[in-house]
């Protein structure tokens, strides 16, 4: 990274890791500016903080916004937020994608993604199966440093209800002690640190960080 400190991408600010991100990265004296785009302005004000709204299905060919150092994406959200198996993959594959090539296409040189435990493109299951394309997609791009974060459930309090998640955070803390640790809750603040260290590191390659690592 830049002996001045580093400019950072977070696609997904407003997300529950997003938002951790967003913090750590604004506390790390190795970065020197946060360029995030969003749907809608973000109320959080930093002078190192520079989000940018965007039309995430027509984003802009703006080399200010894509001249970054490396990107962190948590970009994501459920079918039933998403409505259909159309608008979930746009979301969680055709977005991260575009923003990744954009930014590589600009020199970035390290990407840092939240997947999926499980994340596999031959998958029978639809959201592994999306998980796994994302990943191949982001490999096929030839970033210098690429890791991949394969949280299991995610733990933490989100603004949007998923009831689902819910249920499943109650069982598993439950029967944590008895599980593997890639079984257990991966909490928010776990996947926030994987994500900014690999992402300021830039180790050359690809890595994969799984569940148990998070656990």
């Amino acid at each position: 990274m830049p002996a001045d400190g580093a400019v950072v991408l977070l696609a997904g600010a407003t997300g529950l890791v997003g938002a951790q991100v967003l913090d750590r990265l604004l506390a790390d004296p190795r970065v020197s500016r946060v360029v995030a785009p969003v749907r809608r302005a973000l109320p959080r004000r930093d002078a190192r903080l520079e989000a940018v709204v965007v039309d995430f299905d027509a984003l802009p060919d703006d080399a200010a916004l894509w001249s970054v150092d490396a990107v962190i994406c948590t970009l994501g959200t459920t079918l039933r937020a998403a409505g259909s198996r159309e608008a979930f993959r746009r979301v969680d594959h055709d977005y991260p994608l575009a923003i990744a090539a954009l930014a590589r296409g600009h020199g970035a040189q390290a990407f840092a993604l939240t997947s999926a435990m499980g994340a596999d493109p031959q998958s029978r299951f639809f959201y592994n199966r999306v998980k796994g394309e994302l990943e191949a997609g982001l490999s096929a791009q030839g970033w210098p440093s690429l890791t991949c974060v394969r949280p299991g459930l995610i733990g933490g309090d989100r603004a949007e209800v998923r009831p689902a998640e819910r249920v499943g955070a109650v069982v598993l803390g439950t029967l944590a002690p008895l599980l593997p640790r890639r079984w257990r809750i991966s909490p928010a603040p776990r996947i926030a640190d994987a994500l900014v260290a690999h992402a300021l590191r830039a180790a050359p390659g690809c890595r994969i960080v799984d569940a148990a690592a998070l656990a």
